[in-house]
């Protein structure tokens, strides 16, 4: 099963139910990483289209925070094919914003970062950005498999399997997530009536 299928099957069955809640919330990144404003604010009342705004507009990440986080997602959902990756569509910016509009997730996620900033400066001695892509890969190897991971990184499983839903919510939440889904959603047909055999049956 190619890795994309695979991803679709998670996202269908553990993230699939979270969508709804945070789709209203999607933002995308844009030069600089600044949000890109939604195209439209269908069923969004007035006063939670100006709280968007203020969410929006204010910053709770640091650059070397959304640096790590950039580096997740890309490592957990890159490009393949003609679908784009986790960070081309915004997903980092939407983490973001998850964080401001979900105060509950900050120490989950900050605290997480600093724990993978120290194993691995502990392992190869730089901050998980400035190490090896190969090495950003041993590391994550040790944390995404929780079933194989050891007691010791059981912080670092907990930190990975949010980020790992938050950027699986976050891209599923886009139109190229939902493209490569293959959802299309409703669309109109031109239904013309019942088939003549049924209208016969009944005489009609």
């Amino acid at each position: 099963m190619k890795r994309r299928d695979l991803i679709k099957n998670i996202t269908l069955t553990s993230v699939g139910l979270a969508t709804a809640q945070v789709l209203p919330a999607q933002t995308e990144n844009v030069a600089a990483g600044k949000p890109k404003k939604q195209k439209s604010n269908y069923g969004r009342t007035p006063d939670e289209i100006k709280r968007d705004e203020k969410l929006a507009s204010e910053t709770f990440f640091t650059p070397g925070e959304m640096a790590v986080i950039t580096r997740l997602c890309d490592i957990i959902l890159p490009a393949e094919g003609s679908s784009p990756s986790a960070v081309q569509v915004g997903v980092p910016a939407f983490i973001e914003f998850i964080a401001k509009d979900m105060p509950y997730q900050q120490v989950p996620l900050r605290g997480g970062i600093m724990w993978l900033e120290n194993y691995s400066r502990k392992l190869f001695g730089k901050s998980f950005v400035a190490i090896t892509p190969a090495n950003q890969i041993t590391i994550v190897d040790a944390i995404a498999y929780p079933e194989l991971a050891t007691p010791a990184v059981s912080a670092g499983v907990a930190f990975f399997n949010l980020m790992r839903d938050l950027t699986l919510t976050g891209f599923y939440t886009t139109e190229a997530g939902f493209e490569d889904l293959g959802y299309v959603g409703n669309r109109p047909n031109n239904w013309e009536g019942p088939p003549a055999e049924v209208l016969k049956k009944f005489n009609f």
